[in-house]
């Protein structure tokens, strides 16, 4: 059975939008609807933590936030893999934190470096995360509006970077967009969406 990684931050962990400190069903969360579509040929580990982004650090927040520092050591626990799936950068449009797509595009080319350097020549697919959208209350962050049309930069500046580093790249904006709740979180129905669109992708990926 083949093993894949899903590193992500609050998308990939399933908070809810609609409950504060929330999360979604186990079967609503992308991870767990990407490894049904996998017809039980593969299992998806979903390592996904509210605020992690790709490079940065956050030392306003608890635990340790920047991805590339994490991402060896799950790699290495989890190992041996057979493809990792990396879905990152929502939080890396905090102003406080990097602030552009073209930022976190420079972080998503440094964790495929780290997956190839710590697990080989392995497939790695980058996903550039739905669009933060105009929330129905109180903005996240006082910039949001900058936020807003960054994310939707971040699909072309991480398409270039697969074509640079040989990776995989899906752009979920395609099949799912943020809940007005706040305008960043997903709902079920969207985050179910995520894990169907990407199971096909991961299956020919894998040779499945």
């Amino acid at each position: 059975m083949k093993t894949i990684l899903a590193y992500g931050d609050s998308l990939t962990y399933g908070s809810d939008p609609l409950v504060q400190g929330g999360r979604h069903a186990y079967e609503d969360r992308w991870p767990t609807r990407l490894a049904a579509g996998l017809d039980k040929e593969a299992r998806v580990i979903a390592e996904g933590l509210g605020g992690r982004t790709t490079v940065f650090d956050d030392f306003a927040t608890t635990a340790d936030r920047n991805g590339a520092r994490i991402l060896p050591t799950l790699i290495h626990s989890h190992a041996p893999l057979d493809a990792v799936v990396i879905m990152l950068g929502t939080n890396d449009m905090k102003s406080f934190i990097c602030g552009d797509a073209f930022g976190a595009a420079r972080g998503m080319k440094r964790l495929a470096e780290i997956v190839r350097a710590e697990a080989g020549d392995i497939p790695v697919l980058l996903v550039s995360p739905p669009h933060c959208i105009e929330p129905d209350g109180p903005a996240l962050d006082p910039r949001f509006g900058e936020i807003i049309a960054e994310s939707r930069r971040l699909a072309g500046h991480y398409q270039r970077v697969a074509a640079e580093t040989g990776c995989h790249f899906f752009d979920a904006a395609t099949v799912a967009k943020a809940s007005r709740a706040d305008g960043v979180h997903l709902d079920s129905a969207n985050t179910r969406a995520i894990g169907d669109a990407l199971a096909p992708i991961v299956k020919d990926m894998l040779g499945l």
